[in-house]
């Protein structure tokens, strides 16, 4: 099992910058891929960026590409969101999520195993 917990959400102005974090315990983590979804108010959670175990290849939703960067250290059990020019439209609560099973990158909810609580990002314009 993966136990995860985010941490370094909170509010920013547009342009700026977070970085969350994704601490995660458990023996598997090192062979999970990894990724970060987010939910704003009344929409549906959405994808935002995966990764694969080893942390060499990664996959961005459009939406977020080019401005987040996601990346992993095995020897700390993390996984980071770098968030740069945010803008208000990426306000939400941000999720990160645990693939078990072999590996490997996914864009869909659906194939990750592992959730955390949460952390929210408010961007004002």
């Amino acid at each position: 099992q993966v136990q995860l917990v985010e941490s370094g959400g909170g509010l920013v102005q547009a342009g700026g910058s977070l970085r969350l974090s994704c601490a995660a315990s458990g023996r598997t983590f090192s062979s999970s891929a990894m990724g970060w979804f987010r939910q704003a108010p009344g929409k549906e959670r959405e994808f935002a960026a995966a990764l694969d175990w080893s942390g060499s290849s990664t996959y961005y939703a459009d939406s977020v590409k080019g401005r987040f960067t996601i990346s992993r250290d095995n020897a700390k059990n993390t996984v980071y969101l770098q968030m740069t020019t945010l803008k208000p439209e990426d306000t939400a609560v941000y999720y990160c999520a645990a693939r078990e099973a072999d590996g490997r990158i996914s864009k869909f909810r659906s194939e990750y195993e592992y959730w955390g609580q949460g952390t929210q990002v408010t961007v004002s314009s």
